[in-house]
């Protein structure tokens, strides 16, 4: 049972880092045709800057870093100081690695839930972005994706820590 949900963390937080990284190409991409078609404004070939840009660059940042975060926690790579590891006995280590992969899913359930909260705002006011005229609701449920699968993978951390703790292998 815990290698298939190792397999399938691993999955989902391969998939959604390999989206966010798309989209973050999709991004560059159009940002370089966007500032092509700017310069080349003077030159009246019927070329211009792609209107809106900064609103998809914004939506697009936001869903990306949400994609990131599954792997993120996945590997450990969050940020953390660990000075006194060297000095505290593995099994205190260990109790604090569960610790902080505990608080990693409250953060992960309550950032998700105030995301599905803001969608749905953004979704009722009909609000959309100044230029584009994206409706914002799209960027949250975009995020969202990313964010659900952070729960996910958050919670099967907490299983491996767990397992590291009562001294199961990975």
């Amino acid at each position: 049972m815990y290698r298939n949900l190792n397999r399938l963390a691993e999955g989902i937080a391969t998939l959604l880092a390999l989206a966010g990284g798309g989209v973050l190409l999709v991004l560059v991409a159009l940002t370089c045709v966007s500032i092509i078609g700017r310069v080349l404004v003077p030159l009246d070939v019927g070329i211009g800057p792609i209107r809106g840009i900064y609103d998809m660059t914004e939506i697009g940042m936001a869903a990306a870093i949400f994609a990131f975060l599954p792997w993120t926690q996945l590997r450990e790579a969050h940020a953390r100081v660990d000075l006194l590891q060297p000095v505290l006995p593995r099994t205190l280590d260990r109790l604090l690695d569960l610790l902080f992969n505990i608080a990693m899913f409250v953060a992960a359930l309550v950032g998700t839930h105030r995301l599905y909260l803001g969608m749905l705002d953004k979704y009722s006011y009909h609000e959309t972005t100044l230029i584009a005229q994206i409706p914002v609701w799209q960027g949250y449920a975009a995020s969202l994706v990313g964010g659900v699968g952070f729960i996910f993978v958050a919670a099967f951390c907490i299983l491996r820590a767990a397992r590291r703790v009562a001294g199961l292998p990975d």
